[in-house]
Parts: C-alpha cells; structure tokens; sequence
C-alpha cells in the first residue's frame, strides 16, 4: 500500500508540475501578446501627418526670409577632394531660392536662383542664363540644389507607414514617406525623427524602383533666432562605395533680405 501510494502520489506531483509549466507558458504568451499589442497601439495613436506638419514649421521659414553660408566637402575615391562654400538666401513664403559660389575662387560668381518650379543657373563668364533642374546634384556632390531650397514635406508627402525605433540614445519616430507628386527629387523618403523634440536625425533617399540610393545624417544642430538648423549634415551615396560629402553651415540668419537677391540681375551684378 505504501508503495501505491507514493507512486500515486509522484504521479499526481507530476501532473501539477505540468500544468503549472502549461499556465506559465501561456501566461508568457498572453504577456508577449498584450505588451506587441499595446506596442501596435502605441504606433497607432500617433499623429504621423501632425509630425510632419511640426517638421514643416521647425524647416520652412514662410514667416522670414533665411540666410546662411555652406561648406561642402566631397570625396571620392581615388579623385582630389572637392570644397566649395557658398552663400544661400531662402524666401521659403514664395518658394524663392538664390545660391551664389565664393570658392573656390575660379567659380566665384556662378550662381543659381529658383523662382516657384523654375531654376536658372548663371554663368558669369559666357554672361548666359540656362535652365535646370533642382533635383540635379550640386557640382557632382553627393548634395541635391533642392537640399538647399525649401520643402513643405506635408503637402508633397504621404505617410505610408510609421514605426518607434531607437537611434543612438535617442528614441525616434520612423516615417515611411511617398511623394504625391512628380516633382519631388525622391519618390521615397524615410526619416528619423526624435520623439522630444522632432528634430531629424537621420534620412534615406529611394528611386521610384525602391532602391536606396542616398543617406544623410544630421548630427548636429545649432539654434538660431528660436530655431534649429542643422549646422552639420552628412551625405553617402549608396551606389557608389566611398563617395561622400560633408556640408557645414554657418553664418545663419532670419533678417530680412533684399527683394533684388532673388533676381536674375542680381546674379548678373555679383557676377561681374
């Protein structure tokens, strides 16, 4: 009887602790559930579109006109270093961009303005005018001209998806964007945006066939007349290995600038 009992007894043990470690298990996968659950939610109930409407009021400057001087450096393997500086002034209320070439010395003059969709740049040697386009690269850098001119993301953009991530130290939003329009340099665009204070840290650059062409790091930034600007920006051009540029800014400034900068007579002037 005693034997019986204590085999009865183990068995009885033995299925308590089965079923305790079936309870646990499926207490574990009603945690993991409810804690992706509440992650979904938690990505749901942001306001993707009002992000990007706080993007344009911290990036595009309708309430002042907008000055400042660039410094772009890009390398590529195997070629001598390209430095240029030059001298942006933005009138982002009426979609107006002018951009003038200090150095190297050879260039100084060359300039570019953009009224509305149309962009001119200005030869000063040949005196001409001719036409392009701001999706094109700047001087054979890693740059875009429409890096430097104003860009209202939530008019050309549409959220397709937005995720929480962490970047470095900092907790982000990740914004899946699609261009809506035809004019926009790049139909796909994702960005990283911190959570406290919706400044970009990061951002790549897709084709229309959704092949990554370009990533840029904003690393730093520096705040001027209440706002951020990005005071560093880092460019690597993802289908070309090695090739890279490296924009600083400075000399930042929301004063008002003259209506004749955004002219082609003002390029013809400095020009001379």
């Amino acid at each position: 009887m005693r034997c019986a009992t204590s085999r009865s007894d183990t068995m009885t043990r033995g299925g308590m602790m089965h079923d305790n470690r079936k309870r646990n298990l499926m207490a574990f996968a009603v945690a993991v559930s409810l804690t992706l659950s509440a992650a979904n939610v938690s990505a749901d109930q942001v306001d993707a579109a009002g992000i990007l409407r706080t993007l344009d009021a911290l990036n595009t400057f309708t309430d002042t006109d907008f000055s400042a001087e660039y410094t772009i450096v890009s390398e590529k393997p195997g070629e001598q270093r390209s430095v240029f500086r030059i001298r942006v002034f933005r009138r982002d209320r009426e979609k107006m961009t002018t951009m003038v070439i200090l150095e190297p010395r050879v260039r100084r003059g060359e300039g570019y303005l953009q009224i509305g969709d149309t962009a001119w740049s200005y030869d000063p040697e040949s005196r001409e005018f001719a036409v392009f386009s701001m999706r094109e690269n700047f001087q054979d850098s890693e740059a875009r001209h429409s890096d430097f001119a104003e860009l209202t993301l939530s008019a050309n953009y549409d959220v397709a998806s937005i995720e929480q991530d962490r970047l470095g130290r900092f907790d982000v939003h990740v914004l899946d964007l699609r261009a809506n329009n035809d004019r926009m340099t790049f139909p796909r665009v994702k960005i990283w945006v911190r959570q406290d204070n919706n400044l970009i840290l990061k951002e790549e650059n897709y084709s229309l066939s959704d092949r990554l062409m370009r990533t840029v790091m904003y690393p730093n930034y520096v705040q001027s007349g209440g706002r951020f600007v990005p005071s560093k920006i880092l460019m690597v051009d993802n289908l070309s290995e090695g090739e890279r540029t490296e924009i600083t800014v400075r000399e930042v400034s929301f004063a008002d600038v003259p209506n004749s900068v955004f002219t082609r007579g003002y390029l013809e002037r400095i020009g001379r």
